[in-house]
């Protein structure tokens, strides 16, 4: 197997350079030299697509081309409803995915885009299965990487295979959002999990001049990798960089239950100015999250039709937009006018002429964190 998963390793390297994740040698080295498959010796789950919810197959290393799925340029989920493995089932599930291997082009993409020097310290939140962690230990020696897993089992599966590879990085198990202060301070930190917001803690423990990278979102489910330095007195600014990246959101981020929904025939019915749909589109549906962070969106059917409904579960607040012919109704109640929030934020950033999200800037300090577009 050795010598046919060499030649895997070389033509992912080749197809990362060509597709322009893959930017410098030191990195391409890395992804030559460590062999993802070792990574995934548990095994993984195959997506079953059908008109159902969602349903998981395992693929285990007597699948036949698991060995080469292993170096496809795809995520591979690991863990299905925070502890189920591929070797714990026969036949197929249907519960959420809560771990997985990043897809190889956009985990070369954030250490290329992390932009580390040959002494940089790394602090990683999301050991995961390893793979990524063991990138930055060839790329920076096992002594420069600390990386921190929430789950027990996850990070005991990484060290062993770290381990079968010859790594050896600092593993800590515990809550990634609170960091390292242990290991502090560090010159970067690299997150492979969704954030709502960037943990004060982070740059509290990356030196002044230092390098946060990140994915931000929210609960409507659109985000993006975000570059931040941080500065003199526990702040940090940066810019968005673009290219619809999303991970798993951390747990302790991860919006809260629904529970049961309130009233949505309250209230009265007005025009709406803009309709739902617009949020089909992932820049817009950032912008909208912006104005209203703690919003999660489903769909209800209704009395034969169909209706888009926003809840802030926290703050108690809900509307719930429906079509009558060709015109959007929305009802609003509770403690904030939610549509009124999206459509206006949504309506100003469009007459500023809908900058792309790469061109937003995001600026954090103790008592808050502000994602904006520019002037």
């Amino acid at each position: 197997m050795s010598k046919v998963a060499q030649e895997l390793r070389l033509q992912l390297a080749k197809t990362l350079t060509t597709s322009g994740h893959l930017r410098t040698q030191p990195w391409r080295d890395a992804v030559e030299s460590v062999p993802r498959h070792e990574f995934l010796r548990g095994g993984f789950f195959e997506r079953i697509d059908g008109n159902g919810p969602t349903a998981w197959s395992p693929i285990t290393p007597k699948t036949p081309r698991w060995l080469e799925r292993c170096y496809e340029d795809e995520s591979l989920v690991t863990q299905i409803a925070g502890t189920i493995v591929p070797g714990d089932l026969r036949g197929e599930i249907m519960r959420a995915p809560t771990s997985s291997s990043t897809m190889p082009g956009l985990v070369v993409r954030m250490w290329e885009d992390l932009r580390v020097e040959d002494d940089s310290r790394v602090l990683e939140i999301g050991t995961g299965t390893g793979y990524s962690t063991a990138l930055g230990c060839h790329r920076l020696g096992d002594e420069r990487v600390t990386s921190v897993e929430v789950d027990a089992g996850v990070s005991g599966c990484a060290g062993t295979a770290l381990a079968q590879c010859d790594y050896y990085p600092h593993l800590i198990v515990g809550d990634g959002l609170l960091g390292y202060p242990d290991g502090a301070p560090y010159d970067s930190v690299i997150a492979t999990c969704g954030l709502v917001s960037i943990p004060l803690a982070w740059v509290e423990q990356t030196r002044p001049g230092g390098t946060v990278l990140a994915t931000l979102g929210g609960w409507m489910y659109s985000s993006e990798l975000a570059r931040l330095t941080v500065h003199e007195g526990g702040t940090a600014s940066g810019r968005l960089l673009g290219g619809q990246v999303s991970f798993m959101l951390a747990r302790p981020q991860s919006p809260p239950p629904l529970g049961i929904l309130p009233d949505l025939d309250q209230g009265d019915e007005e025009p709406a100015k803009l309709a739902p749909d617009v949020l089909d589109d992932w820049e817009t549906r950032f912008v909208a999250q912006l104005a209203a962070s703690g919003t999660q969106r489903i769909t209800l059917d209704r009395d034969g039709s169909t209706e888009h409904v926003f809840l802030d579960v926290e703050a108690g607040a809900w509307a719930a937009l429906r079509q009558n012919g060709g015109q959007w109704l929305v009802r609003q109640g509770g403690s904030a006018r939610v549509w009124d929030d999206i459509q206006g934020h949504v309506t100003r950033w469009r007459q500023a002429g809908a900058p792309h999200l790469d061109r937003f800037e995001i600026t954090v300090t103790p008592d808050s964190q502000t994602i904006s577009w520019p002037a």
